[in-house]
């Protein structure tokens, strides 16, 4: 993708100003959630996993634990039932690994309200490419590996259309044409549909 350094330096201002705010307005309601995480199951109320990001940078994306606290172990006994074509990425809409809180949070995707932190260090920004592990990575064709031209972020195209209902090629082919076509008149369009999107949980897992 070619280098734009003008959109790029306003992309990262008007991350920075929306992320430093919602952290700020939020606070409260991060409070309440942890307290939720914390009663519901054993455990830390955030959860921190490694990412890949823009050409291939790892980094620590930050999540709510909807989980429990062993179900990267309980992983390996429940690849079987992967409900995502192409392999990749794995996805079981009645995750057995998911607590009572982590199915609301996931819904309402309060489970990524953290990653404004990421947001705001530089790692992600408001808008792109969903964030995968290095495990999925290896596994991109060289054609699939574009989608790391970009900083990952919160929300995207899939996100607004049809998020977890979308087979892996779909999600990949929308995340290639945000890279081909991206501006902040579409960040600004993505934002705004992402909210009715959220509040009806569309496509949540």
């Amino acid at each position: 993708v070619t280098r734009r350094p003008a959109y790029e330096f306003t992309k990262r201002v008007v991350d920075c100003i929306l992320s430093g705010a919602g952290l700020l307005v939020l606070a409260p309601a991060f409070l309440l959630t942890a307290l939720a995480v914390r009663l519901d199951s054993p455990g830390p109320a955030l959860f921190s996993q490694t990412r890949v990001g823009r050409d291939g940078k790892l980094f620590r994306c930050w999540k709510f634990r909807s989980m429990y606290i062993d179900a990267e172990k309980r992983k390996a006994q429940l690849l079987q039932q992967n409900e995502m074509s192409g392999g990749v990425i794995f996805k079981m809409k009645q995750d057995p690994r998911i607590t009572r809180v982590g199915k609301f949070i996931r819904k309402a995707s309060i489970d990524e309200l953290p990653q404004l932190w990421n947001v705001f260090i530089g790692d992600m920004s408001l808008v792109g490419p969903r964030p995968a592990v290095p495990a999925e990575v290896e596994q991109y064709t060289p054609y699939q590996r574009g989608r790391l031209q970009v900083k990952p972020g919160i929300t995207c195209l899939w996100q607004i259309s049809g998020r977890s209902d979308l087979s892996f090629d779909d999600w990949l082919q929308l995340d290639l044409e945000y890279i081909d076509g991206w501006s902040l008149g579409l960040d600004l369009k993505i934002l705004v549909m992402t909210i009715p999107t959220v509040l009806k949980g569309s496509g949540a897992s």
